[in-house]
């Protein structure tokens, strides 16, 4: 058969028939058939990433090296940003299922959102980020209800001290909806109207093409279908 004719794969296949032999004949590695494993799709112009994921946890850690505080507190976050931000920061990272994770500078340990232990007004650098849209709709184990995620911000609120810092993501949109069971999508307003007792001093947006906006505003949230906001609160001394 003429080789132009053949798929993708097999021309992989064909080329890794003809070179196999010499492959192991160098002695430098061993190359089997059964240890085949091919990668079709990767050969793209740019690299393809996740732009919610990247971009809010490097919004993140970006927040906590230029704040620096003493210890930080997360809530269900992103694993890899806790593993990394954990490098110049001690964390303490508590979820709803525990994660075994084993590094310096970091401690995993179990909470459950809707009713956290910690002591009102006793955490000064907190982060609770893509997490609040599951509480409640059953995704990940946690119990059914559909007032979970509003339990869950207040407790965030509650255990907030006077002077401290919240980082919180949520998908936002112009249209607030649940799409069950995956997630809730947020407008940008009704997250302020329930922090009522925070100060927003930062929001940051990731758009539906994928798209980073440092210093967004709440119209370019609205404009957004499924985009990725980035609040900083901070709590006032009065509170």
């Amino acid at each position: 058969m003429d080789k132009e004719q053949l798929t993708v794969k097999e021309r992989f296949l064909l080329r890794f028939s003809e070179v196999a032999g010499q492959l192991e004949d160098n002695g430098r590695f061993c190359c089997r058939w059964e240890d085949l494993w091919p990668c079709l799709g990767d050969a793209q112009g740019t690299t393809p990433f996740d732009a919610h994921y990247v971009y809010h946890t490097a919004w993140a850690a970006r927040v906590l090296a230029r704040t620096r505080p003493a210890n930080h507190i997360d809530i269900s976050s992103s694993l890899y940003f806790v593993s990394i931000a954990s490098a110049f920061v001690p964390i303490t990272f508590y979820d709803y299922r525990p994660a075994p994770l084993t590094l310096s500078n970091l401690r995993c340990k179990r909470a459950d959102l809707t009713n956290l232990f910690f002591a009102d007004a006793s955490v000064t650098s907190l982060s609770c980020m893509h997490v609040v849209e599951h509480i409640g709709l059953e995704r990940y184990g946690d119990p059914f209800d559909p007032r979970g995620d509003v339990t869950a911000m207040k407790e965030l609120e509650r255990v907030l001290a006077p002077g401290g810092q919240l980082l919180f993501v949520v998908p936002v949109g112009g249209c607030a909806k649940i799409q069950y069971n995956a997630h809730r999508i947020y407008t940008y307003s009704s997250i302020l109207g329930t922090f009522d007792t925070l100060r927003l001093e930062e929001f940051a947006l990731i758009t539906d093409r994928g798209e980073f906006i440092a210093h967004a505003s709440e119209a370019q949230a609205q404009a957004q279908g499924y985009g990725c906001g980035c609040f900083l609160f901070r709590k006032t001394e009065s509170n």
